[in-house]
């Protein structure tokens, strides 16, 4: 299984980025919408902060509380990707961010992208 995380760049705040992530299997090429999805940030010097996540196959979404009202995280399953639209951003957004994934009934994130970075300017 293999994670790829696009959408990230420089932004002044207030303005909009979307991320989305994508699983598939390296192999093959295939795309899978059946995994757990969570978006994760981490800033240098401070630990992986969960973001948002959507889960297989109920899409129960939960968000942390500084994005709470401001992220959306949506599955897209036309293209199999799990999206993070991120609205009002703000410097304290800065951050690598990073998609990860689970399988149905793991309660750990066993998959993890590389990050996109997304960085805030005042």
């Amino acid at each position: 299984v293999q994670l790829q995380a696009s959408g990230g760049g420089l932004v002044q705040a207030g303005d909009s980025l979307r991320l989305s992530c994508v699983v598939s299997d390296p192999a093959s090429g295939r795309t899978f919408g059946t995994y757990s999805t969570g978006w994760f940030r981490q800033v240098p010097g401070k630990e992986r902060e969960i973001v948002a996540s959507i889960t297989w196959p109920r899409n129960i979404k939960y968000y942390a509380d500084p994005v709470k009202g401001r992220f959306t995280i949506s599955r897209d399953k036309a293209k199999n990707t799990v999206d993070l639209q991120m609205n009002n951003l703000i410097p304290e957004d800065t951050a690598v961010y990073f998609c990860a994934a689970r399988a149905h009934m793991r309660t750990e994130y066993e998959y993890w992208g590389p990050g996109t970075l997304v960085t805030v300017s005042s």
